[in-house]
């Protein structure tokens, strides 16, 4: 039955008992929803995201597949969050038909009545939530035998004219109404509360503990149990905080100074807080910490600890202040909070800790301190980090939804970038005026249901006296990049005229500093650049012009902001050798140098001198240079390479890389092989970002040369030299739980024509059992040679072109030729007369029996002309330790029968290993990017 509007929000009132031994807490909750809306409504939504853990089907599962990380998927069913829904009726204890839409965490409740614009109906639910381990997501029950929760029981979903129906993705972004909620909570004993909400009427009794939870016009309640009282309540002038964040090593009495300073710079910056506790937590410290060198041991952490506990509990409390006051559209919207709330950040460091560099004390440690990191200031990190992201194309616009951002401009690009542009307009308009508007958004618009950008919009354009569309409709709303260059500077004696270039057609206000002697001594604000405009300004004592001097501006490029005014000779930038890489340094070409060792079998431990000018931020153009010395063969090995990449677009062909690279080394005693190789690649990516699904098409030409040792000539059958036309096209899906790629390979030379075709496909079931398939063919159009160096192989190819990381590429016996790479026929016992110099076809298959502990067994045909065809096949186990990086392979069965039973055993088992840092690497930044 639906009611006269009683009340001008939603009344929530829950009793839940949370049951220690089976983590499950009972709940029932009567819940008057309030129509706020222009329209009659038939169906209400309720946001159930602690049931996003029940399966591997959720909106919640296929976001860990995203970024790598199977432990939802391979959770057992006790280890999962669940919710069972016992009954939902309404106040005439009629029963309602509900049902769970899209991915399992949103539940639609069918009324048996239309409910009008501004009435009110009451419904009843009984249910019980199973909690899931905090091993996921950091929610749920823990090890030590506590609880964090949030996002626990029933929530409404807004409605404005539409339903913003969202699942629970990790991002901590639920949008549900305000409320009006009492909670009733029952917990066990010897656990301690914390809680966001307003304490009341707390007692012990022998079957546990009861409080009453108080939220006014709230959000959500969250609780934080522990078997450890380690929380404390700080009452200062503005506010009362409670908070578990410490330092060992800062006193206590030192925090609670700290503490207070905090909350007066947030009172003086923000207004006043609206509710009576503000909860400031480790568990949301650690949800989203301060990355970057913050992040080191605290050992050898470079921060005094003072600013170190600062920066933690302003980064925490900040978020909670403003995720608790301001109600926008976190999916949607999340930008407004992050650019208050890192705007907040920059400028407490401004006042409070002007010198302070990005570094810490380790810009004072000799052979540290000629770093341009190590004379960064703290606050040129924003621009570092958000750049990061813009110079690898990946940068995604302020607007775009949270579920759609990769992890990287999730965590830390977009919000750091958000920060920046309020910094960025309080350059350029004035700090009073975004001071101001930050005050008058807050204090107008907390605990307002309803609030969107427009509103902030409205906000700032109210205090700007220059136009700020520039703002919203390029910077916020696109990924555009920011890029200035100026071009040339003539000189009076009395006035200075420069031309300036917008690089990118980007038309936002761009900074011009005057500088003497590295004192800035003028400084001007120049708008309206489409492409290129000339400004002239008075002369006064400048020997430079810096464009972004102050690191206001998230400049794309600034190697070429500035322009010395004494000169053409004096503008040439000098060379800097650097031990190791460093950020860009804008006055200097930067090569950095950096020790090397690698090893093969022929030239043995080779040490060298990598010289190259990548820095932590891509450029387009790189250059690395690696001379090595080889102490076996007394002579110098090593390899170059050039590589210009060109992005295009974010999607469809977005990346052109032009490349040359040639190295030398040894294959043989006293035999060295030489490789040149000119190259382009085309690649591909889909709409969706966060797809890992890569194309590429690549077109090279290869030039072998060899110096054979005089006792070799004999044995070589084929010419020395020899030059490869390669083209190749690479599918690749690179997902944990379905992985698939396949590629179509073309190769041509003089002697030979070839084309192969290779499929490899791995899945993970529910079962949790994985199926690793691998097809490879391969045929030759033509074929003149006499030997088997270019022919097909079933288990070790003879790699004549010079692409696979052999320790020793021409032994066939002893360890290094036990050594395996997955490539051609992908076999791994050796068996006789293994190449085919016709045509060839194989499958490669492989299955989990424990772990990883694997099963495994590959077949094919082979053909060599004048020859049947030979049907070939071999099986063994698989310790699949860390795939494609470190295997081993154990032969059981084959052509050659029981391997197992022969003798010299040992020698048969093969092994892939991977010792290439940059291969090891990605390992772990795949998940990021």
């Amino acid at each position: 039955m639906v009611c006269p509007k009683l009340w001008s929000q939603h009344q929530n009132e829950i009793v839940a008992t949370l049951d220690g031994p089976t983590n499950q807490i009972r709940i029932r909750q009567h819940f008057t929803y309030v129509n706020q809306s222009q329209q009659g409504l038939t169906t209400l939504y309720f946001n159930d995201w602690n049931h996003a853990y029940a399966n591997k089907n959720t909106a919640l599962a296929k976001r860990f597949a995203e970024e790598f990380n199977r432990s939802l998927h391979l959770a057992k069913d006790r280890e999962r969050g669940k919710t069972t829904i016992r009954t939902i009726v309404d106040d005439n204890y009629a029963g309602l038909d509900w049902e769970r839409e899209g991915n399992m965490d949103i539940i639609s409740v069918t009324l048996n009545e239309v409910l009008k614009p501004g009435e009110s109906i009451q419904l009843f639910f009984t249910y019980t939530i199973r909690l899931p381990e905090a091993k996921f997501t950091g929610y749920g029950h823990t090890d030590n035998r506590g609880y964090n929760l949030k996002d626990w029981y029933l929530t409404p979903a807004v409605f404005d004219g539409d339903w913003k129906l969202y699942n629970n993705m990790n991002l901590d972004d639920l949008y549900t109404d305000v409320t009006e909620t009492r909670i009733n909570f029952t917990f066990p004993n010897r656990l301690f509360l914390a809680t966001n909400y307003r304490k009341s009427s707390v007692s012990d009794f022998p079957e546990g503990q009861h409080v009453q939870l108080i939220g006014n016009k709230r959000k959500n309640c969250e609780i934080i149990l522990t078997i450890d009282d380690g929380f404390t309540k700080h009452i200062t002038d503005q506010l009362t905080i409670t908070t578990d964040i410490e330092s060992n090593k800062y006193e206590e009495i030192a925090q609670g100074i700290s503490i207070s300073k905090i909350s007066r710079f947030l009172h003086e910056n923000l207004g006043e807080y609206p509710h009576d506790n503000l909860l400031v937590s480790e568990f949301d410290y650690n949800r989203a910490p301060l990355y970057g060198i913050s992040q080191l041991p605290s050992f050898i952490r470079p921060y005094e600890e003072q600013f170190q506990f600062e920066m933690k509990f302003l980064k925490t409390a900040t978020r909670s202040y403003l995720k608790e006051s301001l109600y926008l559209d976190p999916r949607k919207e999340r930008w407004v909070n992050d650019a208050i709330g890192y705007y907040l950040m920059i400028k407490f460091v401004e006042e409070h800790y002007p010198d302070q560099k990005l570094a810490g004390k380790l810009s004072q440690i000799w052979g540290i301190k000629n770093f341009h990191f190590a004379q960064m200031d703290f606050n040129e990190q924003y621009t570092l980090f958000s750049m990061l992201s813009a110079r690898k194309n990946i940068d995604q616009a302020l607007t775009t939804s949270n579920d759609s951002l990769i992890k990287f401009n999730q965590k830390i690009a977009n919000g750091y970038k958000a920060g920046l542009g309020m910094s960025y307009l309080s350059a350029y308009l004035g700090k009073k005026e975004i001071d101001s508007t930050v005050l008058d958004f807050f204090k107008n618009y907390k605990q307002k249901q309803r609030t969107t950008a427009s509103d902030f919009k409205r906000t700032i354009q109210k205090y700007a006296d220059k136009d700020v569309d520039w703002f919203f409709d390029e910077y916020v709303s696109t990924d555009h990049k920011i890029d200035y260059k100026i071009k040339k500077v003539e000189k009076t004696e009395d006035s200075i005229t420069f031309t300036l270039k917008n690089k990118r057609g980007t038309n936002v206000p761009i900074s011009v500093f005057g500088l003497e002697n590295d004192s800035v001594v003028s400084q001007y604000w120049f708008t309206g650049i489409d492409t290129t405009k000339t400004f002239t300004i008075p002369r006064k004592s400048e020997d430079r012009l810096v464009l972004n001097y102050d690191q206001k501006i998230p400049e794309f490029n600034q190697r070429d902001n500035w322009k010395t005014l004494n000169g053409w000779l004096s503008s040439n930038k000098k060379i800097k050798f650097q031990f190791f890489k460093d950020t860009e340094d804008p006055y200097y070409n930067q090569v950095f140098y950096v020790p090397i060792v690698n090893f093969n079998l022929y030239d043995g431990v080779t040490p060298g001198l990598r010289l190259y000018n990548k820095t932590f931020l891509e450029r387009q153009f790189q250059y690395d240079i690696s001379p090595a010395y080889s102490f076996l063969e007394n002579t110098m090995v090593g390899k170059v390479g050039f590589r210009y990449r060109k992005y295009h677009k974010k999607t469809g062909v977005y990346v052109t890389n032009y490349s040359f690279s040639a190295s030398t080394s040894h294959f043989q005693e006293n035999s060295r092989f030489t490789t040149i190789t000119p190259a382009v690649v085309f690649g591909w990516r889909p709409n969706d970002l966060l797809s890992n699904r890569r194309q590429s098409l690549l077109f090279r030409y290869r030039s072998v040369f060899r110096n054979i040792d005089e006792s070799l000539v004999g044995e070589l059958d084929t010419d020395p030299d020899y030059g490869v036309m390669n083209v190749r096209f690479t599918d690749v899906e690179n997902n944990i739980l379905n992985y698939s790629s396949w590629s179509v390979d073309a190769q041509h030379s003089s002697e030979f024509t070839k084309l192969a075709f290779e499929l490899e496909y791995r899945k993970l079931f529910q079962s949790n059992r994985q199926l690793n398939l691998r097809f490879y063919a391969g045929k030759f159009l033509r074929n003149k040679t006499a030997s088997n160096f270019f022919s097909f192989a079933l288990d070790r190819p003879t790699d004549y072109m010079f692409d696979l990381a052999y320790l020793g590429r021409s032994e066939d016996s002893g360890l290094y030729s036990q050594q395996v790479i997955i490539a051609e026929g992908g076999f791994k016992s050796k068996l006789e007369n293994p190449f085919a110099n016709d045509w060839i076809a194989t499958t490669n298959a492989s299955t989990n029996i424990w772990r990883w502990v694997e099963a495994y067994g590959d077949l094919g045909f082979i053909k060599n002309k004048g020859h049947d065809t030979r049907f070939v096949y071999d099986s063994g186990v698989r310790l699949n330790l860390v795939t494609d990086y470190f295997e081993l392979y154990f032969p059981v069965y084959s052509n050659r029968g029981w391997e197992i039973a022969e003798n010299n055993y040992g020698q048969r088992i093969r092994f892939v290993v991977t010792i290439s840092p940059r291969t090891l690497i990605g390992l772990f930044t795949r998940k990021w990017f």
